[in-house]
């Protein structure tokens, strides 16, 4: 079975490297093009054409698939399926009816809950218990193809959207070997229809949404610290300067008479914030032009303590 891919970070890498152990045939993988990265802008391939690379498969990297000269080349490569994770381009038409079997998506949640862009943050940003990652035939909706497989990932009580992301990209790799083993023995998948019932979007991540807003509850900002580890990383301001805050714990106690993001203390077993409801305590952050460090280095280096303020312009 020739299994085609498209995919473009880390996500889908683990799914292409699960995809060419089981043994299937990959004629084709597509991924973005190279983009600048870091402060020296250099053009760095993505991490679904370095394993593509390596593994010596076929790689296109064409800018957009909605135009025939965008197209050209890649639709001569005859596929029964493309297995889509994370790709980043949409797909027209032409590029959904190409393999024989269609296309199908790893998407990181429970469809139809948290279609789109950002469904591991925004699972973490509202307090889920439970998310996953389904296995579902393209159709021409974001996200809103009939479901083939899906697998439930328990969200752990200390999640981050770094650790649920490698876990829910090791269930989508599971997932769609096991899919494309049963595509292989009986020619056909068996879907059923998403239900509108319960469909939420997750909108794509902007870069606001990072800074604290320490009139909000204690426990909100906790699910917002740990979600946006690793990017886009929670901000604050100190002194005028911004702060990242990495690693964050709700604090027992409240503070009703403190105004939001006042330091209520400041030891090495971190730094204790005011919030609009209850407190918070930062145990791991990072000064502008500084390294990750310990509350307790940046309380000895910084000489924070009781009073100063977080948030303040």
């Amino acid at each position: 079975m020739r299994v085609g891919f498209a995919g473009t970070p880390e996500f889908a890498v683990t799914a292409l490297a699960a995809i060419a152990d089981a043994g299937f045939t990959i004629p084709l993988v597509l991924t973005r093009p190279d983009k600048p990265k870091g402060r020296g802008l250099k053009t760095e391939p993505s991490a679904v054409k370095a394993e593509a690379l390596r593994r010596g498969l076929a790689l296109a990297q064409p800018a957009t698939l909605k135009t025939a000269a965008g197209r050209e080349g890649v639709l001569n490569v005859p596929l029964d399926v493309l297995v889509v994770a994370a790709y980043g381009l949409i797909l027209p038409p032409e590029v959904l009816a190409w393999p024989r079997h269609g296309c199908l998506n790893i998407h990181a949640s429970r469809l139809p809950r948290w279609r789109g862009a950002a469904p591991i943050q925004r699972a973490i940003l509202a307090g889920d218990a439970v998310t996953g990652v389904a296995v579902m035939q393209m159709d021409a909706g974001l996200d809103t193809g009939p479901v083939i497989a899906a697998l439930d990932v328990p969200i752990g009580a200390r999640e981050t959207g770094g650790s649920l992301h490698d876990r829910l990209a090791d269930a989508g790799a599971r997932l769609i070997v096991d899919v494309l083993g049963v595509l292989l023995r009986e020619g056909r998948l068996p879907a059923q229809l998403q239900p509108e019932a319960g469909a939420v979007y997750a909108h794509r991540i902007e870069r606001e949404e990072a800074r604290i807003d320490w009139s909000a509850d204690a426990e909100a900002i906790d699910r917002q610290v740990r979600a946006f580890d690793p990017a886009p990383g929670a901000f604050t301001r100190l002194r005028d300067a911004p702060l990242k805050v990495w690693k964050a714990a709700v604090h027992p106690g409240d503070a009703p008479h403190a105004f939001p993001g006042t330091v209520l203390a400041a030891s090495a077993g971190g730094i204790v914030v005011a919030c609009g409801r209850g407190t918070l305590a930062i145990e791991e952050l990072q000064p502008a032009g500084g390294r990750r460090m310990s509350a307790a280095a940046f309380v000895a280096g910084r000489g924070v303590g009781a009073g100063a303020r977080l948030g303040a312009d």
